[in-house]
């Protein structure tokens, strides 16, 4: 198989959030607009949460956690220079044990 031919046969789905937004306001027969204002303001819960220092749990979901990058040497290969980058934090996501074998297991395999 000829490398163009596997990158035109990859079979990519992505959902939006205004996909996740109809696909809930179906299933639970919900307007979209309240809908829509929950997703947004549960994003904005997870997101203050996150930059005030707590994580979050979802049981049998996963955890949004803050994570903390060591500071480490850089460099900036135009200038040839090294730089400091200082140590940070990070918003990262750790799906549930649960969570994590649906989806290893939910392979398509052509």
């Amino acid at each position: 198989m000829h490398p163009l031919e596997f990158i035109v046969t990859l079979k990519l789905i992505t959902m939006t959030k205004a996909d996740l937004v109809a696909k809930i306001s179906d299933k639970l027969g919900i307007e979209k607009g309240d809908v829509q204002a929950t997703v947004e303001t549960f994003m904005e819960e997870v997101k203050t949460s996150l930059e005030s220092g707590d994580n979050v749990y979802l049981r049998g979901f996963g955890s949004f956690i803050i994570k903390t990058r060591a500071e480490k040497t850089g460099r900036n290969i135009s200038k040839n220079t090294t730089i400091k980058i200082p140590a940070h934090n990070i918003p990262a996501f750790k799906p549930a044990k649960v969570f994590l074998e649906g989806v290893k297991s939910n392979v398509e395999v052509n």
